[in-house]
C-alpha cells in the first residue's frame, strides 16, 4: 500500500501534468490572439492610409470669413463651430480601438480600450493553469516533508511556476499580454523536460542540503531566474522589433504584422533593463547567501566548485550588461544580445553543470 509520501508525489504529477496541458491551451489562445490582431491591423491599413490623404477639418473663429478661411488653407465644411479631430496620434482616422498604420502597441504597455476576447481568454486559462500548478508544487512539498527545491526536477517546476506567476502579477500594472506566447511556451518546455528527463521520485534530502538556508539561497535564485526568464523573451521579441521597425523604414514592407501587438524596440529595452536591474539585484544575494551556506557546511565561503564558478559568471554577465547599458552607451540589439547571453549562461548552469560536472554541488538527483 503506498505511503502517504508517495500518494502526494503521485497526486503532484497529475498536477503537473494537468498545468501543462492547461497551458498549452493557453498558449494556443496566446497565438490565436497575435495570429487575429494581425489580420486585424492589416485589414486597418488601407482605411488609415486614405484618412490621411483627407482634409484636416479645423473650427473656424466666429466672424471669420470665407476668404479668410481660403488664405488660411483650411476645410470648414461640417458642422458650423464644431471640430472634427483625427481620431489617431498619425493624422488618420481610423476604427477608435485600433491602431492607425505602422502604429506599435502603447510604449507605456498600459492597457487599451479594446477587446481582445483570445487574450483575456489566455489569461484566464494561465491563470487556471498556475493555480493547478501550485497545487503540484504544494503536494510535493508535502509528499517530501520539505520545500520542494532539492534537485533539478523540483527546481525547474517550482521555477517554472514562479516565471508564470511573475508574469501575471507583472500584468496587473502592464499589458505584457504580447509576451504571453513566448512565456507559457518557456514553462511548458520547463514542465515538459522536469517529466522526462530530470524526473524524481520523493527522497530526502542530502546532509548538505538540510538547512534552513535552503529556504534563502535557492528561493531567491528560483525569483531571480524566473525575472531573467522574462527579459529573456523581452530582448527576444526587441531584436525580432528593431529589425522590422529598420525594414519598415527602409523598404515600407512589414512581412511581420503580429509584431504591431509589441511596443517599440526602446520601450521593451527600458522595461527588461529595469527588471534586469532587480533580478541582478536578487542574484547578488544568492552568490552571497550561497558563500554564507558554503561555509556552514564546508567550513569555507568559496572553493571554485563549477557551480560556484558559474553562478559567478552569471554576476559578471549582468553586472557588464547593467554597466555597459548605464555608462557606455550600450543600448539597441547591443543590450539585447548581453541580456540574451546572461540567460543562456544561466540555462547552462542549470542544464549542464548540474547534471555534467562533479562537485559538491551535484544535486540533481539523477
Amino acid at each position: 500500500m503506498p505511503t502517504l509520501n508517495e500518494t502526494m508525489g503521485q497526486y503532484s504529477e497529475l498536477f503537473m501534468l494537468l498545468a501543462a496541458g492547461t497551458y498549452a491551451v493557453a498558449f494556443i489562445a496566446f497565438a490565436w490572439d497575435l495570429a487575429k490582431s494581425s489580420k486585424t491591423l492589416r485589414a486597418v491599413d488601407p482605411k488609415a492610409a486614405a484618412a490621411a490623404a483627407a482634409p484636416v477639418r479645423i473650427p473656424v473663429a466666429a466672424g471669420l470669413g470665407a476668404g479668410a478661411a481660403d488664405r488660411a488653407g483650411t476645410d470648414v465644411s461640417g458642422p458650423a463651430g464644431r471640430a472634427e479631430r483625427p481620431s489617431s496620434a498619425t493624422g488618420g482616422a481610423s476604427h477608435p480601438e485600433e491602431p492607425a498604420a505602422g502604429q506599435l502597441a502603447d510604449p507605456g504597455m498600459r492597457y487599451g480600450a479594446e477587446r481582445r476576447v483570445p487574450a483575456r481568454v489566455a489569461v484566464a486559462l494561465t491563470v487556471l493553469g498556475a493555480l493547478i500548478h501550485a497545487a503540484g508544487v504544494i503536494t510535493r512539498a508535502i509528499g517530501a516533508g520539505r520545500v520542494p527545491w532539492g534537485n533539478m526536477y523540483e527546481f525547474l517546476t517550482t521555477g517554472a511556476f514562479v516565471a508564470v506567476a511573475v508574469f501575471l502579477v507583472v500584468l496587473i500594472r502592464r499589458d505584457l499580454r504580447f509576451l504571453g506566447t513566448f512565456v507559457i511556451g518557456l514553462a511548458i518546455i520547463m514542465l515538459v523536460a522536469a517529466s522526462v528527463l530530470y524526473w524524481t521520485p520523493v527522497g530526502h534530502l542530502v546532509p548538505a542540503l538540510q538547512s534552513y538556508w535552503l529556504v534563502i539561497h535557492v528561493s531567491i535564485a528560483v525569483l531571480s531566474s524566473a525575472l531573467f526568464t522574462l527579459t529573456f523573451a523581452m530582448s527576444a521579441l526587441q531584436l525580432v522589433q528593431s529589425h522590422r521597425q529598420k525594414t519598415i523604414a527602409a523598404a515600407g514592407a512589414d512581412k511581420l504584422g503580429f509584431m504591431r501587438l509589441v511596443p517599440n524596440a526602446l520601450s521593451l529595452e527600458n522595461l527588461s533593463y529595469r527588471i534586469n536591474t532587480v533580478a541582478f539585484v536578487g542574484w547578488t544575494f544568492t552568490l552571497m547567501f550561497g558563500a554564507i551556506w558554503a561555509e556552514k557546511a564546508w567550513g569555507r565561503f568559496w572553493g571554485w566548485d563549477t557551480k560556484e564558478v558559474w553562478t559567478f559568471v552569471i554576476w559578471v554577465v549582468y553586472a557588464g550588461y547593467l554597466h555597459a547599458r548605464a555608462t557606455r552607451g550600450w543600448t539597441g540589439t547591443r543590450a539585447a544580445w548581453l541580456s540574451i547571453v546572461g540567460y543562456l549562461c544561466v540555462v547552462f548552469n542549470f542544464a549542464i553543470v548540474n547534471q555534467f560536472f562533479n562537485g559538491l554541488h551535484s544535486y540533481s538527483g539523477l
